[in-house]
């Protein structure tokens, strides 16, 4: 047994996920005999003093069958519709087969703004700490029905739509998992799937393919590797590994594996090889894991190549000549995404001019900022202290 996979045998507070496919069956029926086996597990750990949260998907596929629907619906408004009659079907599911182990499940249904806003997140973390304390089992999933980020997400995928900027809510649940586990400072993130964790090579198309057993981050090579998302879901392999790099980031160890083996759970925390294990990385203070993953971003700068450089390599702050645009109206203080000329995501900080300052600054030198605004705050748009680079 490895170091890290003992160190499974210690984790207290789990965060578990389980996707579309492992909570519905291919016609969109819950799949209520692998529900009720991952149900027991929860409630072997709640009975052996650990601390279990539940993240899932799902509300969507068990709408569109209520619904009578047998494809996916393509507009928003439809699938918003189908989440609503689903999710009240999924968490029947939930609170009967709790139920029928001594346990209380307790719905949480979240947005964005829920995270974002300092209060209210602090105000989610109260209740959701008081749920365990209280010994019920907390059910959360994204509220699709008025939260459209996923919902949008999944329609970009589906349209072949590349190089987008990263939206502005979870995306889907699996970096909704990732964002709770950070928030309440959980040991372990389990996202449970339909495969049995990252292989070499997709193992549907290529028999050679080989189980990653444990992998030391997230790179770019690996979301490149498991490219591509799942059918019926808004997620995929790179959605899970995104979200393992997100929380390992910030000190959760995160297991990908199969939700259809016996017993998975059990085994992973028993310290048996199942799944791929994502270590963790060095955890950053409080207020860097707000600006990462807390803050609600309100615009962005976009940056050139060798401002990007220097950012990633030389562990730079962000100077007024490295910037090419600005996006969105933010103030002095909010935190902005850092994205290249593709639209892509490379990190967060708390800017240090309002955007219309940082319009007027776009490509010049620092030394210019007493001419140009007729008063000089900082050299940087952004200093180091205040940025995070990477897992945002």
């Amino acid at each position: 047994m490895s170091a890290a996979r003992q160190h499974l045998r210690d984790a207290h507070r789990v965060v578990v996920k389980l996707g579309t496919h492992v909570v519905a069956q291919d016609g969109g029926a819950p799949a209520l005999d692998r529900i009720g086996a991952i149900v027991e597990s929860l409630a072997r750990l709640r009975a052996a003093g650990r601390e279990v949260l539940l993240v899932s998907s799902g509300a969507v596929s068990l709408g569109m069958r209520v619904l009578g629907l047998h494809e996916r619906p393509r507009s928003l408004g439809s699938r918003q519709a189908c989440a609503a009659v689903g999710q009240g079907h999924l968490m029947g599911v939930y609170t009967r087969a709790f139920s029928d182990v001594g346990l209380t499940a307790a719905q949480v249904l979240l947005s964005q703004e829920d995270l974002a806003d300092r209060d209210r997140a602090l105000c989610l973390r109260t209740t959701l700490m008081r749920l365990l304390e209280l010994g019920a089992v907390p059910v959360l999933n994204e509220n699709d029905s008025v939260s459209v980020a996923e919902l949008v997400d999944y329609q970009r995928a589906q349209a072949g739509a590349t190089g987008a900027a990263a939206p502005v809510g979870f995306g889907d649940n699996d970096g909704l998992s990732a964002r709770v586990a950070v928030a309440l400072d959980a040991d372990l993130l389990i996202m449970l799937t339909n495969v049995g964790g990252l292989f070499t090579a997709n193992p549907r198309v290529d028999a050679a393919a080989t189980r990653i057993s444990e992998l030391a981050g997230v790179d770019d090579a690996a979301l490149a590797r498991a490219s591509g998302g799942s059918v019926g879901g808004t997620g995929g392999m790179a959605s899970k590994l995104a979200a393992a790099r997100l929380a390992t980031s910030e000190g959760t160890t995160v297991l990908i594996a199969g939700g259809a083996e016996p017993r998975v759970i059990d085994r992973a925390l028993a310290g048996e090889d199942v799944g791929t294990l994502v270590t963790v990385a060095v955890r950053r203070p409080a207020r860097l894991r707000h600006i990462a993953v807390g803050a609600r971003r309100r615009g962005a700068l976009v940056v050139n190549e060798g401002a990007l450089a220097a950012l990633v390599g030389e562990k730079a702050s962000l100077l007024p000549i490295g910037v090419i645009a600005v996006d969105g109206s933010f103030d002095q203080g909010d935190v902005v995404e850092i994205r290249d000329g593709s639209g892509r995501v490379h990190g967060r900080g708390l800017v240090n001019y309002p955007a219309d300052a940082c319009r007027k600054l776009l490509g010049r030198h620092s030394d210019d900022i007493d001419a140009i605004l007729g008063w000089r705050g900082y050299d940087a748009l952004i200093t180091r202290d205040n940025l995070v680079m990477g897992a945002v």
